[in-house]
């Protein structure tokens, strides 16, 4: 019992931290090489992070249903 709930407390927070990574990387892309954050990302560069970011979200979505 006590290991599912740490399953699922993880995924929930994979989940939301891939959630969080997507939208910046979403924002990054339609800034037009302005300051993010003070994170200056390029259109091509902000790929890595929303790739990073859905493997975040479907490894926490995957986590929460397999417990």
């Amino acid at each position: 019992m006590e290991k599912n709930n740490f399953r699922r407390s993880f995924g929930a927070g994979l989940t939301i931290l891939g959630a969080a990574v997507i939208l910046f990387a979403c924002v990054a892309f339609l800034s037009n090489g302005k300051p993010t954050l003070g994170l200056e990302v390029t259109r091509g560069a902000a790929a890595a992070p929303f790739l990073v970011g859905l493997i975040f979200f479907g490894a926490g979505i995957n986590l929460i249903n397999n417990s």
